[in-house]
């Protein structure tokens, strides 16, 4: 399987470098280009026009590197097509956004329907399917048996996930970095465990290293909703189906503060009229801060490291 691994990885990123500049190319001629949010910082303001939508070649490519690799393998299959059916729910809310050069796409209530039905027909799918156990390992607690309560956690898992990978891409190459980071981990966890969702894992985590190459800063193309809500459910998936739900808390620890930090903005404002951070996501209270962006992304990268090793020495421990 280490050939099939390498050979998905590579080419993921072979992918994604060879065809992202003509799709580039392609957006500007469309003029598809980033709508900036007035209420942003004032420094965001120049990213305007800039090509978004990359979010298509990361998944084109990460599904291709990994169907051609591994065929239609029940694990890659599942996880391929949810990916794909984010990206599809991201394209919808990218193209209102670019086309009609309006700064909101989808309403949030088609979005969250659509998302809701996508995750939930997986853990349905799994449930039934009875290949899969739907007990679930809470760390230090042993497991626990969900029975149908398993559907709900996945539809939980995968919408959570995929609505903070896109909270967190507000700076270049912060969210591609984090799930990188956090791919990499579930991909150890999955080595030691033989699985082949190793492939659906490495296809995905090389096509991010190769949309870096044109989302470090100053960008060059945004993933959009595309590539963040297809990417957060992808390491859902990663997370399910190497059977370590809970770790996906810990291991994605910095898209857990950025949802965090939005919600807790939210509540205050609401209850008090004051605000807790001088703008949320928290990406953005640090710039604020005067941190410059490429610092603000290299240190969020770091607290992504320090949370995707912490996950696997839990791992490591639990399994030990």
């Amino acid at each position: 399987m280490l050939i099939q691994v390498i050979v998905a990885g590579a080419l993921g990123l072979f992918l994604v470098v060879t065809l992202m500049p003509s799709w580039i190319k392609y957006l500007e001629r469309l003029d598809y280009g980033q709508i900036v949010r007035s209420q942003g910082p004032k420094r965001h303001q120049a990213k305007a026009g800039t090509p978004t939508m990359g979010g298509v070649v990361i998944v084109a490519a990460a599904v291709i590197a990994m169907l051609l690799v591994a065929g239609l393998a029940t694990d890659i299959l599942l996880s391929s097509s949810l990916m794909l059916g984010y990206a599809l729910i991201g394209l919808g809310d990218d193209w209102r956004k670019t086309a009609k050069k309006r700064s909101l796409g989808l309403k949030a209530r088609e979005k969250l329907f659509f998302q809701i039905a996508l995750a939930a027909l997986l853990g349905a799918w799994l449930y039934g399917d009875g290949q899969l156990k739907t007990d679930v390992a809470f760390p230090f607690l042993g497991l626990r048996q969900l029975g149908l309560g398993y559907i709900a956690l996945v539809a939980l898992m995968v919408v959570s996930t995929a609505n903070a990978v896109n909270l967190t891409d507000g700076l270049d190459g912060l969210a591609a970095g984090l799930v990188l980071v956090a791919l990499l981990a579930f991909f150890v966890i999955a080595w030691e465990q033989r699985s082949k969702i190793t492939i659906f894992i490495a296809a995905t985590a090389g096509s991010c290293l190769g949309f870096l190459c044109f989302n470090k800063h100053p960008a060059r193309v945004f993933m959009g909703d595309t590539g963040s809500l297809s990417l957060g459910a992808a390491l859902a998936s990663a997370a399910v189906f190497t059977k370590t739900e809970m770790l996906l808390i810990i291991i994605g620890g910095v898209f857990v503060l950025e949802t965090l930090s939005t919600i807790l903005q939210v509540l205050s404002f609401r209850l008090t009229g004051t605000r807790i951070f001088r703008m949320s996501p928290l990406h953005h209270h640090f710039e604020l801060l005067g941190w410059s962006e490429p610092v603000v992304v290299r240190r969020f990268w770091c607290g992504g490291i320090v949370a995707a090793g912490l996950g696997l020495a839990i791992w490591y421990y639990l399994m030990a």
